[in-house]
């Protein structure tokens, strides 16, 4: 079982990032996608040597997916408005409902997809605009991260589909019955920049992405307590 409240900066080093020094968000990590692939492999998860988690070549790390964009210069004012707000979002996105994992290495020497997702201004580490990008990979339609998925394309093959990726990574309540992104703010097709234009927009980014944090990690627990899977061949 894990505890879906605890807080991952609580067993980090002073000044470092749970992503790579939390140990406990590495082994939550471990158990809970530790487990059988849509394309009936099983991922078993392995932290024993030098890399964050590894699975046969495939070198993987822990990206947070939520951001309370406390530290970001462009949000200050906005920030300023909603301090209070802004800090219990910031606590919410340091639980493990906030977490998952990409690919860790770098492919030509280009951004991974955590940095490219961090970096580009139409996603701005939101991660429901980053599932659309994915949902689009699936359907080979392009979006702001088109390039860096393809990349890894790889990776994504391991789950079939859109539906095979949202299933196993436990992402259902950021998707509509319809298998569409629900998205924590109006969509417009990546016109506008990913940041909340206003004190209002940040409010309603908060309420939605705690909402998903906090079901998601209901659904992880869930999983673990009723996760009856065997180990077939990895």
């Amino acid at each position: 079982m894990i505890d879906t409240k605890f807080d991952f900066f609580t067993d980090t080093p002073a000044g470092k990032d749970p992503d790579s020094h939390s140990p406990t968000l590495r082994r939550y990590h471990q158990m809970l996608w530790s487990k059988t692939l849509p394309n009936g492999k099983y991922f078993s998860l392995d932290m024993t040597n030098t890399k964050y988690l590894q699975w046969r070549e495939l070198a993987l790390s822990s990206d947070a997916i939520t951001n309370s964009y406390r530290g970001n210069t462009r949000m200050a004012a906005i920030i300023g408005e909603v301090n209070a707000d802004a800090e219990e979002l910031y606590r919410a996105g340091s639980t493990i409902g906030a977490y998952i994992i990409f690919p860790s290495y770098q492919i030509d020497r280009k951004n991974t997809i955590n940095q490219a997702r961090g970096i580009n201004a139409k996603i701005a580490d939101r991660f429901d605009l980053t599932l659309e990008c994915i949902r689009r990979h699936y359907i080979f339609e392009k979006s702001p991260l088109a390039d860096v998925l393809q990349r890894y394309n790889a990776f994504f093959e391991l789950f079939i589909n859109f539906d095979g990726y949202v299933n196993f990574f436990l992402l259902q309540d950021l998707v509509t019955a319809d298998n569409q992104v629900d998205f924590f703010l109006p969509f417009d097709g990546f016109i506008r920049k990913g940041i909340p234009a206003n004190a209002e927009e940040y409010l309603k980014l908060k309420d939605a992405t705690i909402k998903f944090i906090q079901s998601r990690a209901q659904r992880m627990q869930a999983s673990l307590s009723t996760d009856s899977d065997t180990m077939p061949d990895s």
